[in-house]
């Protein structure tokens, strides 16, 4: 099928039934909301208390933000479709959402592997701990993730866009590389290795990091001679285990798992999709915020109007 200015595609991922899409269009709209609104107040939350300017709230303002811009790219295009009766995108929008959903959904994996070995310098290293965890230091991890997310989702989007398509439905309710790869008329064989290779790359790898900071962590823990140490330790980092294991769960069963064209296998690769573009976002501001006291009191601050610009004021 030729690629032209006008040619588009029919994102075909949700339910086709009126009731079920009025259902859909309210909770993805409410999920939407509170998780902007959520991610947003941590960033303000951070920002106006310098009681929170340290690397682990500096990185997880950082996943805020990026949890704001990876929801934005998908539910608002499905949110527009499902009150418009319309489930088509344009091929030009279509490998835009695929780049900068690539892009911010890599980010998080980052982030993640960076919070995680944060944690790990912070309990297992405290005496350098803001030698090596200093500003400088945490401004260019996050500036390397940056670009290197950029890199990976420009190689996936260019690759995307070589291929001519046989179909215009895409199983899902946005752009995504295998639901691409599944309609297309050329061999896809460059496509998925480099998927199984950056896309092993860029999630096992972290995900390998974060369990072995987290093996180290749990060491520490249990040589603490404190009670009151270990419970505090394990509760700032068990929120963070939380928002892991949701997100790297959906996101390897997506990627790294084989999956037929069946409607069964489908419904899965939605539902998948759903929990770490839409349900994981929603929760982190809970977990991050509800799991610490010094969130929640910046947080009761703000709402308070009560900020703190200055060192020590409160």
């Amino acid at each position: 099928m030729a690629r032209t200015s006008t040619f588009e595609f029919l994102l075909w991922g949700l339910s086709d039934q009126t009731q079920q899409q009025h259902i859909l269009f309210l909770l993805f709209l409410w999920m939407y909301a509170v998780t902007v609104a959520g991610n947003l107040l941590i960033v303000l939350a951070i920002g106006t208390d310098t009681h929170l300017y340290t690397p682990m709230y500096f990185f997880l303002a950082s996943l805020s933000c990026t949890d704001i811009f990876f929801t934005s790219t998908t539910v608002p295009k499905a949110l527009v479709n499902i009150q418009t009766q319309s489930r088509s995108i344009s091929y030009a929008g279509c490998l835009a959402q695929l780049y900068f959903f690539l892009t911010f959904g890599d980010m998080d994996i980052f982030l993640l592997a960076v919070m995680a070995y944060d944690r790990y310098v912070a309990i297992c290293h405290p005496l350098h701990y803001m030698m090596i965890m200093s500003l400088h230091r945490c401004a260019i991890l996050v500036a390397a993730c940056w670009t290197l997310t950029s890199l990976v989702a420009m190689t996936h989007t260019f690759l995307i866009s070589r291929l001519s398509f046989c179909s215009k439905i895409i199983p899902d309710f946005f752009c995504d590389l295998g639901p691409l790869m599944k309609v297309s008329c050329f061999d896809t064989q460059v496509n998925e290795l480099v998927l199984l290779f950056l896309g092993g790359t860029v999630i096992l790898i972290p995900f390998m990091l974060i369990l072995v900071s987290y093996i180290r962590i749990v060491s520490a823990i249990l040589r603490a001679p404190s009670a009151q140490g270990r419970r505090k330790a394990f509760s700032t980092c068990g929120s963070h285990l939380v928002v892991v294991a949701l997100f790297f769960g959906t996101v390897i069963r997506a990627y790294l798992c084989p999956s037929s064209s069946s409607s069964s296998s489908v419904e899965e690769d939605t539902a998948a999709a759903v929990m770490y573009t839409v349900v994981t976002p929603l929760l982190n501001p809970f977990i991050y915020s509800l799991r610490n006291k010094d969130m929640k009191a910046a947080v009761v601050r703000l709402l308070k109007g009560r900020v703190s610009f200055s060192q020590g004021q409160n």
